[in-house]
């Protein structure tokens, strides 16, 4: 008896679930920032290899992916204790990857070599090299896992892609300089960030046509200012929030109206977000002044900012 009231004194006062880890990778400084939701503060920072970059959590939340850049490979981290295991194939110069539901397949954009690599992580072994246009950068993986679809800087292109052959099924033109591939969580849509051209396409999954092309009129800044780059999409796929780079904004878009409901300012450069699993944060990565925005989602507000590495441009967060 003694001991189930112990036992039940326990769970009243057991501590609950661990926070969400987000992992933003700092490109100047070659280092990984570590932030905890609940505190909103860095609680670590891990050496990476030069220039990180592109970085995901594997679907179990055990690995972390870095793209180090500048040495032709992808680091793997034990998320747990932060240590460099291993570095994985990945062709020259990656910049943004995808990743399987499984986790055990990267689809890697060799920004150098005008290519897709296609990697088995568990052998490191590169399964298949996938032409594309020249200075590939976006990468996504439809819902299903049938295509995927990758961005070409300087070609102005989604290319879509078989993801069991790996052959091209259509190349898609969009505006100048396409940095981001987002598709909605039904599948349906394909929406492709164009950075010199100011504008995010929006593109049938199944017919390949853009069905919208939105453009970011932010009061006070010129066009050009306007640079649209990383995207997120929430859960429930009614909204997609859009990091402006230079015009320090995140534009927040109706995806059912494709109304632009708001523009939230953030750091300097904002380039890449990630959304806690719980969709209760948005954390952004602002690459000129050295800092990740804190967004409360439900509020549309931005409410706190925390200092990093040198040029943040990465973020990934922890799933549940």
């Amino acid at each position: 008896m003694i001991a189930l009231r112990l036992a039940l004194v326990a769970c009243l006062f057991a501590s609950p679930a661990g926070a969400t880890r987000i992992y933003v990778t700092n490109e100047k400084s070659n280092d990984i920032s570590v932030i905890d939701s609940d505190t909103l503060a860095v609680t670590q920072t891990v050496k990476a290899g030069r220039r990180p970059r592109g970085v995901r959590v594997s679907p179990d939340g055990k690995w972390l992916y870095v793209c180090a850049s500048d040495e032709d490979g992808i680091q793997v981290f034990d998320t747990a204790s932060m240590k460099l295991l291993r570095t994985l194939e990945s062709g020259p110069d990656p910049e943004q990857f995808a990743m399987n539901a499984a986790g055990d397949l990267l689809y890697i954009a060799n920004e150098d070599n005008a290519q897709v690599t296609v990697l088995d992580v568990k052998k490191n072994q590169v399964i298949a090299n996938v032409p594309v246009g020249v200075e590939p950068e976006g990468m996504a993986l439809s819902p299903d896992g049938a295509v995927l679809v990758n961005t070409s800087e300087t070609t102005n292109m989604a290319h879509f892609i078989d993801a069991k052959t790996f052959a091209r099924i259509d190349n898609v033109l969009v505006d100048k300089r396409p940095r981001y591939a987002l598709f909605t969580p039904d599948g349906s849509k394909l929406w492709v960030s164009s950075e010199v051209g100011g504008t995010v396409s929006v593109i049938d999954a199944k017919t390949h046509q853009i069905v919208k092309k939105l453009r970011f009129d932010v009061p006070g800044l010129t066009r050009e200012e306007v640079q649209p780059v990383g995207m997120r999409v929430t859960g429930d796929g009614k909204t997609v929030f859009v990091a402006l780079g230079p015009a320090n904004r995140v534009a927040v878009v109706d995806a059912e109206t494709f109304e632009i409901r708001k523009y939230i300012l953030v750091g300097q450069r904002v380039w890449h977000m990630a959304l806690t699993p719980d969709e209760k944060y948005l954390f952004t990565a602002n690459g000129n002044s050295n800092d990740v925005t804190v967004i409360d989602v439900a509020a549309l507000k931005a409410i706190k900012s925390i200092p990093v590495g040198q040029a943040p441009l990465g973020v990934a967060a922890a799933p549940n």
